[in-house]
C-alpha cells in the first residue's frame, strides 16, 4: 500500500493579515501535516492560526526589521526565495510573485494570486510613476533582472492556477501560461464568536458603510473616505499600512479607522455593517465574499476579481471609476435598494472552503498521478 504523499506549502512572507494569508489557512487547512516555508515570518502581526503550524523560514528572517517591514526586503526575496527548498513530493505554492521561485525536490502546484505588482503594475502598486520615489527608482534599477528570474520561477512550476478571470489573462500575458481559475474561500466564518469593537459601540446599532483594506496607495482607501465627507452616512475602514496616518488626518468626523482587530471583531464588523465598500483594483478581492456571508452587499469597482465575485442582481453594485464621485454617487443610488440577505449568503456558499479543498486537493492527486 502507498505512503500518503508528502505535501508542503510555500509562500512569500507571513508578516501581515491580508487575503492571501487567509489562502494559506485554508491551504494548511486541506494539508494539515504540510511544513508552511516562507521568506519570512512575524508571528505578532500575521494570524494566531500560524502558530499551530510547522513554518521553516529563509535566513532573512534573522534580520528583525525586515519582519516588520517586508516591502524593506524586496532587492534581497529572489535570493532569498531561491534558498529555501522544500523537500516534497508536491510543494503548493501560494505565490504573489515570490514563492513560485522556491526549489523543489517533487511537483509543483502554483495557486497564483497575481503575477508581481511591482513588475507588471509598477505604477499601480507604487500610487504613481516610480521615478518619484527612493523605492520606485530601485524598482527601475533591478526590474529587468527581477523580470528574468521571475519568468524562470514561473516555467520551474508543474502546473498554474489563477484565483481569477483577469489573473488568469495577466498569467498568461506575462508568463505565457495557461492556468485554471480556482476561487479563493472566503475566510470568515459568521457562525463564530463575535466581540464588540469599542472604538464603534456607538455605531453598531445603526449600520455603516465597511472597507475592509491594507492602506497602500493601489487600495483607494481615500477614494472612500472623501467620498463620504458631506455624507450623513457613516464608514468604518478597516486596516493598517503605510497611509494610515495620512488618512487619519484628513479623514472627516463620519468616517472611523480602526486597525488590530481580532477575527471575532472583525466579524462583529461585519455583522453590523450595512454596505461594503470595494474601491480598488483587486486580483480577486476576499471582503466581498466575508461580507456576503454575513448578507452585506458591496458597492464594488467594475474590474478585476470582483467581477468574479459580485452578481449585481444578488450581491452588490459597480461603480465605474476609482474616484470619489463616482463612490459617493453609488452610495446614493443605493440607498433605495432592498437587498435579499438570504440569497447573499447562498452566493457567498459557492465560494466555500469545503468547495476549495476539494478542488485543491484533486489537482493534487492530478499531479501525483502515474
Amino acid at each position: 500500500m502507498r505512503d500518503r504523499p508528502r505535501v508542503a506549502i510555500a509562500h512569500d512572507y507571513l508578516t501581515q493579515r491580508g487575503g492571501a494569508e487567509r489562502v494559506v489557512l485554508a491551504l494548511h487547512r486541506a494539508f494539515p501535516d504540510a511544513t508552511i516555508h516562507t521568506t519570512l515570518y512575524d508571528p505578532e502581526n500575521t494570524y494566531p492560526e500560524f502558530r499551530d503550524a510547522h513554518v521553516v523560514v529563509s535566513p532573512l528572517n534573522r534580520i528583525g526589521p525586515l519582519r516588520r517591514e517586508h516591502r524593506a526586503a524586496l532587492p534581497l526575496l529572489s535570493y532569498a526565495v531561491s534558498r529555501l527548498p522544500v523537500d516534497a513530493d508536491v510543494v503548493v505554492v501560494s505565490s504573489s510573485g515570490w514563492a513560485h521561485g522556491v526549489p523543489a525536490t517533487g511537483r509543483k502546484l502554483v495557486y497564483c494570486h497575481a503575477p508581481a505588482r511591482w513588475l507588471y503594475q509598477a505604477e499601480a502598486y507604487l500610487g504613481g510613476p516610480a521615478a518619484r520615489s527612493v523605492r520606485g527608482r530601485v524598482l527601475m534599477l533591478l526590474g529587468g533582472g527581477l523580470r528574468r528570474w521571475d519568468r524562470r520561477a514561473a516555467a520551474s512550476a508543474d502546473r498554474y492556477l489563477a484565483n481569477s478571470t483577469v489573473v488568469q489573462e495577466r498569467i498568461a500575458t506575462a508568463y505565457g501560461i495557461e492556468a485554471d481559475v480556482l476561487a479563493p474561500p472566503y475566510g470568515i466564518d459568521p457562525a463564530d464568536p463575535q466581540e464588540p469593537v469599542r472604538a464603534l459601540a456607538d455605531w453598531g446599532a445603526d449600520g455603516y458603510l465597511l472597507v475592509v483594506s491594507r492602506l497602500l496607495p493601489y487600495k483607494n482607501v481615500d477614494v472612500a473616505v472623501e467620498a463620504l465627507r458631506g455624507l450623513p452616512e457613516r464608514l468604518v475602514v478597516v486596516g493598517s499600512g503605510p497611509l494610515e496616518a495620512r488618512l487619519r488626518a484628513e479623514a472627516p468626523d463620519n468616517v472611523r479607522i480602526v486597525t488590530g482587530l481580532s477575527d471575532a471583531e472583525l466579524r462583529w464588523t461585519y455583522a453590523h455593517a450595512r454596505t461594503l465598500l470595494a474601491p480598488s483594483l483587486e486580483d480577486f478581492g476576499l471582503t466581498p465574499l466575508e461580507a456576503a456571508a454575513f448578507g452585506v452587499p458591496t458597492l464594488a469597482l467594475h474590474a478585476g476579481g470582483y467581477l468574479d465575485t459580485i452578481d449585481e442582481d444578488v450581491n452588490g453594485m459597480f461603480f465605474e471609476a476609482p474616484t470619489a464621485e463616482a463612490v459617493r454617487a453609488a452610495v446614493v443610488a443605493a440607498r433605495d435598494r432592498t437587498w435579499d440577505t438570504e440569497a447573499i449568503r447562498a452566493h457567498a456558499e459557492r465560494f466555500s472552503e469545503a468547495r476549495f479543498h476539494a478542488r485543491i486537493r484533486g489537482e493534487v492527486e492530478r499531479l501525483l498521478a502515474p
